[in-house]
Order: structure tokens, then C-alpha cells, then sequence
């Protein structure tokens, strides 16, 4: 049963595309696909599906953070999603990774509490596909794109009211930082299907940059464009 995903079944592609904003995952499928149908609009959360390149593709909107992500990974994968990809932004916590960057999650650190409910207090390290990001990576240099491979941060906190919250984390080599690849990882994991977080840096913490708006959204089709290539 889909509670939050009105599809039907046979309407979700085995590929699906996972912005956290419904309208840019409208803006992709507006952009790249062919042939698109709409199959749910609960809660505004848009999801379509549509061809690209003659292969059939999803892309579904997910809200912000882990536990509005969990709900949707949780039923496309019910719905016959085998291979999920999560496009969206981060903000850096290296020196040299900068605004309009590539970072490419091989795996996800959190301060969630999820992870630990499941595992009994333990410590999980969810970690991305190893098909698909190599496929991302060569995509990515395929592109001329400087691209980042390593370890991001999942977070359950947007505003921190500790200004230095960040640099515990990047003294341990953790690139950047968003709020949804450690729970995809995990579920992916249990679920047995393919997932990958590709992000674009839209804010530095070590250098107080910011991406303009047109920025962010060239920045958001560029990683689209990697993310339609596993299709």
C-alpha cells in the first residue's frame, strides 16, 4: 500500500530521480523527458514519469530531510523503484570545495537518531552504490566537471545555533553537508536497490560564498544531467 504516492501500479520506473523541491523535479521532467505523465500530486509532492533516451524514468519530489524522504523512498520502492538518485545541494565544509562544485556521496555520516533506533544504539555507515557512482564519476569528468568523491554529513539540523558545529566534521575529511542521503543509503541497504546522492554546492561554511539563485538552478540541471545518465 502507498499512502503518500497516488500511483498506480506499473506507473513508477525502476530509475527515479529524488529532489527534495517538487517544482524542480517538474523543471526536469519539463526539460528531459519525453512522454511525461503526472501519477501522483499528494500534497503537492509532485511525481512523473516520462522517457529519456527511450528509457523509461521517474522523478519524485520528496520535502526536506530524513524522515519526509524515509516515507517516499519507502513507497517507490514498494511501487517497483530500483534504482534511486538523489539530486540536490549541500553546503561545503572543505577549503577547496567550492560553489557550482560536484560532490558525489560515497557514503553519509548523520546526526540522526534514525540509524540508532534501528540499530540498537550501534553505528551504521550507509554507503552509496558502487555501480552507480562509478558510472556518476565518469559521467561527471565526461562533462569536464570538477567532481568530489567522499563522505557527506546528513543532518537533522538546518539553522545550528553553534556557528562552529561544521569543523569537528571537516577535520574528518567529511566534504559537505545536506539533510536525506544517510536515510536513502540506509533503506536502499535493507530494501536491496541501487541508490546515489549527486549534489551541487550552493553555500561554503568555511567560506561564507552563497550561489545566486540562477546559479543554484544551472548548478541543478548540470547534476540532472549526470543523474539521467544511469538511467
Amino acid at each position: 500500500m502507498s499512502i503518500h504516492i497516488s500511483a498506480k501500479p506499473g506507473e513508477v520506473a525502476e530509475t527515479v530521480l529524488l529532489p527534495g523541491d517538487p517544482l524542480r523535479g517538474k523543471g526536469i521532467a519539463e526539460a528531459y523527458l519525453d512522454n511525461v505523465g503526472t501519477y501522483s500530486t499528494v500534497r503537492g509532492m509532485l511525481g512523473q514519469t516520462g522517457e529519456f533516451d527511450g528509457r523509461r524514468v521517474s522523478v519524485q519530489g520528496t520535502g526536506m530531510g530524513m524522515p519526509s524522504t524515509a516515507i517516499y523512498v519507502n513507497e517507490l520502492i514498494s511501487l517497483g523503484a530500483k534504482r534511486l538518485i538523489r539530486v540536490g545541494t549541500c553546503g561545503s565544509y572543505q577549503e577547496n570545495i567550492n560553489v557550482g562544485d560536484v560532490v558525489i556521496a560515497m557514503s553519509a555520516s548523520t546526526d540522526s537518531a534514525m540509524n540508532k533506533q534501528i540499530f540498537y544504539q550501534k553505528d551504521y555507515a550507509p554507503s552509496a552504490s558502487y555501480s552507480l557512482l562509478t558510472k556518476a564519476v565518469g559521467k561527471a569528468e565526461e562533462m569536464n566537471l570538477k567532481v568530489n568523491v567522499g563522505n557527506i554529513l546528513s543532518s537533522d539540523s538546518f539553522y545550528n545555533p553553534n556557528p562552529d558545529h561544521w569543523r569537528k566534521w571537516a577535520e574528518y575529511g567529511v566534504l559537505a553537508v545536506e539533510m536525506e542521503t544517510s536515510a536513502i543509503y540506509t533503506i536502499a541497504a535493507k530494501r536491496q536497490v541501487e541508490a546515489l546522492t549527486i549534489l551541487t554546492v550552493s553555500d561554503s561554511l568555511v567560506s561564507g560564498a552563497s550561489a545566486s539563485i540562477e546559479e543554484r538552478q544551472n548548478n541543478f540541471m548540470t547534476m540532472a544531467e549526470i543523474a539521467l545518465s544511469l538511467s
